[in-house]
């Protein structure tokens, strides 16, 4: 039992006790005959679905499309706010140049993209490629520009000095300084991504998570939409 002595252990049983608790409180309920099958399924239900879901393969198509779709759309996001981002950090002209845009379209939700979205690009992948960009793209920018902002100035007064060119500036001094930020702007934006994906996925898609957590619900299998918010949330 000398495993038990590693704090890191503990934590991790420690962090198991709350959800153990709520899947007893889900289970008694059931006994009990408080929960009604259409409505909440009994916790062996959603687990016997999972089964039968992966033995015929749709649990992993699924959530593979999705997984893929956040990654086209996520990259996209990236690529584009560390550009824009650096440039506005850098550049006081560049950040006056972009600013009104970002303030008019940064507090716009993703999901009421959804509409022109699907008019602009159909119901194909490309409009929910666009969803997971316009919700990715400003967590990661905002803290692209907040971390450059947040780097001690001497350090480019320094590089002034010694008269140090753009691109070394930028990978040697910008984004070291300004690393802790964007990390938590890349996570903030992979989480919205999910959420944006699966968000539009339920309004047009054939295929991800969303779609199989809409259908779930048209067929009254609240297994299938606890099974599909589960499988979204170990990706979120």
């Amino acid at each position: 039992m000398d495993f038990l002595k590693n704090e890191r252990v503990r934590f991790w049983l420690t962090s198991l006790i709350l959800p153990l608790i709520l899947l007893g409180v889900w289970k008694g309920a059931d006994f009990m005959g408080m929960l009604k099958p259409f409505t909440m399924p009994p916790p062996e239900k959603v687990i016997t679905t999972a089964v039968e879901l992966a033995g015929e393969g749709k649990l992993q198509k699924h959530v593979l499309a999705s997984v893929i779709l956040v990654l086209e759309g996520f990259f996209l996001a990236l690529g584009a706010a560390f550009v824009i981002g650096i440039l506005m950090g850098l550049s006081p002209k560049a950040e006056a140049f972009f600013e009104l845009a970002v303030q008019i379209f940064k507090p716009i939700p993703p999901i009421a993209w959804i509409p022109l979205a699907i008019l602009w690009f159909g119901i194909g992948a490309n409009s929910k490629i666009y969803i997971i960009f316009v919700g990715a793209f400003f967590p990661i920018l905002l803290n692209v520009i907040s971390g450059i902002k947040n780097i001690d100035q001497r350090y480019f007064e320094l590089a002034k000095i010694y008269e140090i060119s753009k691109s070394r500036l930028i990978f040697k001094v910008v984004l070291p300084g300004a690393l802790p930020q964007i990390m938590t702007g890349i996570r903030v934006g992979l989480g919205n991504a999910w959420v944006c994906v699966v968000a539009a996925e339920m309004i047009a898609a054939v295929t991800g998570v969303g779609y199989m957590l809409s259908y779930g619900r048209s067929l009254s299998r609240p297994d299938m939409v606890i099974l599909d918010g589960l499988a979204k949330s170990q990706f979120a």
